[in-house]
């Protein structure tokens, strides 16, 4: 039971007793300047599109940049951590916070780069088994890239893209649609390609349940983590994917545009699939011989392209490296705490306002709760950019959905209140 309360002195005092506080003054917390031009610490609920810089970032790219002018080439020999293996410090605690052993995860590349690249390897579409599924409206990169990958195949996405549309409420798709399609169309599917957390709606899914299901009818199975890897516990070496791709801005607070990653599972370290193969992608001990014959480093490093840009990388180091620290089950007990206590909020502050569209079960979500002004489109655009106007910032989702995400590294109960009084104060201004 909780003992939730909409007060200023009770969120202070939740926020004095979080054990995980103090990761908060590690973040640069972007400024708000009031009507009277005074600058506050604004409200930051858009760790879902891009996470905050760490404090430390500036340091690690700065000292990279030193490395640079002192060295040289002889950087990737030499200074504290050389750039040759510059990746493989990334990949443990990388490996931690995606549930999956060191070999089968690499940081590299962006999303969209890397879903093409696996799809090279694990869309193998036949005249009997073409289809590739994937929930309707899914993320832009998502839908393009299954589509050009169909007709790249010579096939028609008319008839080989099968998008499953939502059952439940608000766009929520339940495990039980997803085991019907596979028991009609299971023999046509080549490819079953779903998130771990839909962008829109903020459902999580089971990949566990989903893998097992599509693995059952001889399907291939990829997941797209951009919204789930640092906003949920995963366990993808135990879910059984055959791959999955992400990004690392949002929750991982690589910065804008920063190295996604892949991972590839363990039974896949050295088979024989087809891939678009690179130097870098070539085993560590020969790859300097330059020899014409392409020898994968085994497991998820083998999809490696081109050598790491180490500056992209430096910033997503330092992010890892507090994961770390704070450990994925505290971050995750925090999450549930703030974004039910947002919930809360709304429904018991709000109900005549808002609605969340967010699946109320926990489990089911992580910590982005999307939420919708029941007045209509044109009032839910008026709240957001009055929240923004006041420094509360979220993000804004066509048609109609506010996307607020309590982020446990750095968010605070008093950050949700905070939103709830805003939202408060709008309605005021309409009367």
């Amino acid at each position: 039971m909780h003992d939730y309360q909409a007060t200023a002195d009770w969120a202070a005092a939740r926020d004095a007793a979080d054990p995980l506080r103090t990761f908060r003054d590690e973040f640069l917390i972007p400024p708000h300047r009031d009507r009277q031009d005074q600058s506050h610490e604004g409200v930051y609920f858009c760790g879902n599109s891009l996470g905050l810089q760490p404090r430390a970032v500036r340091d690690a790219v700065t000292a990279e940049l030193d490395y640079w002018g002192e060295l040289g080439v002889e950087g990737h020999f030499k200074g504290r951590l050389p750039w040759m293996d510059y990746h493989e410090n990334l990949r443990d605690d990388l490996a931690s916070l995606l549930g999956a052993e060191a070999d089968e995860v690499v940081a590299m590349n962006t999303l969209g780069v890397n879903l093409h690249l696996m799809m090279v390897s694990f869309y193998r579409p036949t005249d009997a088994r073409p289809t590739i599924l994937i929930e309707a409206g899914a993320f832009p990169t998502d839908r393009y890239a299954v589509e050009s990958q169909i007709r790249f195949h010579g096939f028609d996405p008319a008839s080989c893209l099968i998008e499953l549309e939502a059952d439940e409420p608000n766009g929520i798709l339940s495990t039980a649609a997803i085991e019907r399609a596979l028991a009609e169309h299971g023999s046509r599917i080549a490819l079953v390609m779903l998130p771990g957390v839909q962008y829109r709606t903020g459902q999580a899914f089971d990949l566990k349940t989903i893998t097992a299901l599509a693995h059952r009818h001889g399907c291939t199975v990829g997941f797209d983590l951009a919204h789930a890897v640092g906003n949920l516990p995963l366990q993808l070496h135990d879910s059984g994917a055959d791959f999955a791709i992400w990004c690392s801005y949002k929750y991982l607070n690589g910065g804008p545009g920063a190295v996604g990653g892949a991972f590839i599972h363990q039974r896949h370290a050295r088979g024989d699939l087809p891939r678009f193969a690179g130097w870098w992608g070539h085993d560590k001990a020969t790859r300097f011989q330059m020899g014409p014959q392409f020898d994968p480093t085994p497991g998820a490093e083998g999809w490696q392209l081109s050598n790491p840009p180490i500056l992209a990388l430096a910033p997503l180091r330092i992010s890892l490296e507090m994961f770390r620290r704070a450990g994925m089950p505290a971050l995750r007990e925090k999450s549930l705490q703030l974004t039910g206590y947002l919930e809360w909020l709304v429904r018991s502050e709000l109900a005549d306002l808002l609605e969340v569209v967010t699946p109320t079960d926990p489990q089911r979500r992580g910590a982005q709760l999307s939420i919708r002004v029941i007045a209509g489109r044109a009032a839910g655009r008026a709240l957001f950019d009055h929240l923004v106007a006041h420094g509360i910032i979220g993000d804004w989702r066509e048609p109609d959905v506010i996307r607020i995400s309590p982020t446990p590294l750095y968010n605070r109960f008093a950050d949700c209140l905070a939103f709830a009084d805003a939202v408060r104060a709008w309605d005021r201004t309409r009367r």
